[in-house]
């Protein structure tokens, strides 16, 4: 997607639009209680936030489920999860709190302005129809100068995902995201792409995990 295409934030109704147009409640009224991330990817994500995480921090888990992927040692002051399926996040036990909302039918946040500390989205953006809005409603609700955390793989459920992410390359996924934040006032501080590998056979050998793509930006509100 070109950049002028996204600075104008004029997506257009086929780039919203999904294979599977049915109400998202119906997709993720079952619980799901599996992993939908290779073992090396958890574990590369899990080192991600022990870098930039702390424990006088509120973290917003948004679009989460049943696996957290916080350090296990360590405490922060609060970890609210969002979610589709009450099930799954009830069973997540890093959660302080939860909710349920559906995010491409309403963009607003039940916060106040400035009390999040740092925001984690991980194989969701994906599903976002309406990703400019609610990167604007994000940086309303982190603190100035805090954290974005949008990491994603190459797989996802694809009938819910819209033509914007399906019919497209990795870098141009990651080049998608990195527009649309930035237009709403984040600094991109950095931007990982990796691949990961899976142990196996008692770690003799070794096997490709789903590739680790990461974008870590910092809410910069003198741009909004």
């Amino acid at each position: 997607m070109g950049i002028v295409l996204i600075l104008q934030m004029k997506l257009t109704t086929f780039d919203r639009l999904k294979i599977d147009v049915t109400d998202d409640e119906i997709f993720y009224k079952s619980p799901r209680f599996v992993n939908h991330l290779s073992q090396s990817f958890r574990s590369r994500l899990t080192r991600l936030y022990s870098e930039y995480l702390f424990s006088q921090y509120v973290i917003l888990d948004l679009m989460s489920s049943w696996v957290s992927h916080l350090p296990s040692n360590d405490k922060y002051q609060k970890v609210i999860g969002h979610g589709m399926n009450e099930a799954e996040l009830k069973a997540n036990k890093r959660l302080d709190q939860y909710w349920i909302q559906n995010l491409n039918k309403s963009q607003i946040l039940p916060f106040k302005n400035s009390t999040i500390d740092a925001c984690l989205i991980v194989a969701g953006w994906q599903y976002l129809q309406y990703p400019e809005k609610l990167s604007s409603e994000l940086s309303r609700i982190i603190k100035n100068d805090s954290l974005l955390i949008i990491s994603f793989t190459n797989r996802a459920f694809w009938t819910k995902s819209p033509n914007i992410w399906t019919k497209r390359s990795d870098n141009q996924r990651i080049n998608y995201v990195k527009d649309v934040i930035s237009f709403y006032g984040w600094k991109i501080e950095k931007i990982i792409n990796e691949k990961t590998f899976d142990r196996r056979l008692f770690g003799l050998y070794q096997e490709p995990g789903d590739p680790f793509f990461s974008l870590i930006a910092r809410n910069n509100k003198s741009n909004n």
